[in-house]
C-alpha cells in the first residue's frame, strides 16, 4: 500500500502539471471574482471565505477524471481487480495519494489567496482548517465519478457533472463553519463537526462505491 501511495503520488504530480495547475486555477478564480464584485473591501471580506471555498472546490475537480485513467490505459486496472488486496483499500489509498498531490497544495495556498479578498487572520485560519478537513470528502466523492467515467473516451466533463451536486453539502458546512468562526454569536463547533462527519462518511462510502463501479465497468 505504501508503494501504491508513492506511485500514485508521483503520477498525480506529473500528470497535466499536477498540483501547479490546480493552484494556478485556484488563483485565477479568486483573482477574477473581485473584478466582478467591485472594489468594496468590506464586501470582499464578507464573502471572502465563500470565494476561497468555491475556488478550491472547482480546482479540486480538475484532475479527478485521471484518478483511474492511467491504470485503464496501461492495463493495470485488470490487475487491481484480480489482486488479493481488497479493491476498496486500493481505491482508498489512491484517493489519499490524489488528495495529497492536488488538494493539499490548495489548502496550503488558501491563506495567501485569502489576503487577495481582504480576509482577516481569523477568517483565513478558519478557511484553511475547514478546507483541510472538508477537501478529502471532495476526493472521495470524485472517486465514484471517476470510476463511473473511466471507460468513457471523454469522461472529464461527466465526472464534474456527477460530482459537483454531491459536493454541495461539503461546501455549505465548510463555509458555514468558517463564518461561524468569524461571527461571535454563531457557534463554530456544530458545522465543523458535521463537516468532519461528512468526510468520514464519504471516506467509507466513496471507495466502496468506486470499487463497485470499477468492477461493473470491467464486466
Amino acid at each position: 500500500m505504501t508503494a501504491l501511495f508513492l506511485r500514485d503520488l508521483k503520477l498525480s504530480i506529473r500528470a497535466g502539471g499536477g498540483a501547479l495547475i490546480g493552484v494556478l486555477f485556484f488563483l485565477t478564480i479568486v483573482a477574477v471574482i473581485p473584478f466582478g464584485v467591485g472594489p468594496d473591501l468590506k464586501l470582499l471580506s464578507r464573502i471572502g471565505p465563500a470565494i476561497v471555498w468555491i475556488g478550491a472546490l472547482l480546482a479540486a475537480l480538475l484532475g479527478l477524471d485521471r484518478l483511474f485513467q492511467a491504470e485503464r490505459d496501461d492495463g493495470s486496472l485488470d490487475l487491481m481487480l484480480m489482486q488479493e488486496t481488497p479493491l476498496v483499500l486500493t481505491v482508498l489509498v489512491k484517493c489519499l495519494a490524489h488528495w495529497t498531490a492536488t488538494s493539499l497544495p490548495l489548502v496550503i495556498a488558501s491563506p495567501l489567496l485569502g489576503l487577495f479578498v481582504n480576509m482577516d487572520e481569523t477568517a483565513i485560519g478558519a478557511t484553511m482548517l475547514t478546507l483541510l478537513v472538508g477537501s478529502p470528502a471532495i476526493t472521495f466523492i470524485g472517486a465514484v465519478g471517476a470510476a463511473v467515467a473511466v471507460a468513457l473516451p471523454r469522461g472529464g466533463l461527466l465526472v464534474s457533472i456527477l460530482v459537483l451536486p454531491l459536493t454541495i453539502p461539503v461546501l455549505i458546512f465548510g463555509v458555514s463553519a468558517t463564518y461561524a468562526a468569524v461571527e461571535d454569536p454563531a457557534p463554530f463547533l456544530p458545522p465543523f463537526l458535521i463537516l468532519i462527519a461528512l468526510t468520514l462518511f464519504f471516506a467509507v462510502i466513496g471507495p466502496a462505491a468506486a470499487a463497485l463501479a470499477l468492477r461493473n465497468t470491467a464486466d
